[in-house]
């Protein structure tokens, strides 16, 4: 039988992010993104940004920048990092960020369809309202992280570390958690039918509504048939 938890204690909202009321108005260089470039209290509004070099753009940071329906898609982006960024009807979609940072941060409204964040490192981060379907989060680190009215069908999470994630209103059919670690991980009015690696979710909380969702996934790694 799954254990039972007490009341649950309260939770942190993840830290917003600390932009300044007046941003510099990001032009054509600082949309350019280039190896070993910081780009600091810019206001990005809705063009996209670009590179040069095909295989991607090596240790780029992002700090206390507004990103208001930015186009990403198709970048490739390695080390890079995020800290004190907002995003706002973004367009992320296939962006490619690998060993990556990303810190207090909030993403509200993109479009996240695709996007990869392999073996990077999430905290204090809002991901709120996005069409995420088919994201990756493969060997990432995830702190102090919350999913809320998001569609993460077919996301996958497999082997990633998280500690003190929450996902609330999110869809998650067909998500892959296998060998993922969890230590405090919620999940409240979410629908998890089909997930997969169930026996990573041991150390999760799931509201009794949400287990029920579990079932046929339960059933199809036991090798159980359900009949009506």
């Amino acid at each position: 039988m799954p254990a039972r938890t007490p009341a649950s204690s309260p939770v942190r909202e993840p830290r917003p992010p600390r932009i300044p009321r007046s941003l510099t108005p990001a032009g054509k260089v600082e949309r350019h993104i280039r190896h070993d470039g910081k780009y600091l209290s810019l206001e990005y509004g809705a063009d996209a940004l670009s590179m040069d070099d095909p295989d991607g753009v090596e240790d780029v940071e992002f700090e206390r920048c507004r990103f208001t329906q930015t186009g990403f898609s198709g970048l490739v982006l390695h080390r890079a990092g995020f800290a004190d960024c907002a995003f706002s009807d973004a367009d992320l979609a296939n962006l490619r960020a690998f060993n990556s940072r990303m810190f207090n941060t909030r993403i509200a409204n993109a479009r996240m369809t695709g996007m990869q964040l392999a073996e990077s490192g999430l905290r204090d981060v809002l991901v709120e309202g996005c069409r995420a379907d088919l994201t990756g989060f493969r060997h990432a680190h995830l702190r102090d992280v919350v999913f809320r009215d998001c569609n993460l069908t077919e996301a996958t999470f497999r082997a990633a570390e998280m500690t003190d994630v929450r996902f609330e209103n999110c869809r998650l059919g067909g998500a892959q958690f296998s060998k993922a670690r969890m230590r405090t991980v919620r999940f409240r009015g979410c629908d998890l039918r089909g997930v997969a690696g169930l026996d990573s979710f041991q150390g999760a909380i799931v509201a009794s509504g949400d287990a029920m969702s579990l079932l046929d996934a339960f059933a199809a790694e036991l090798g159980i048939t359900i009949e009506d």
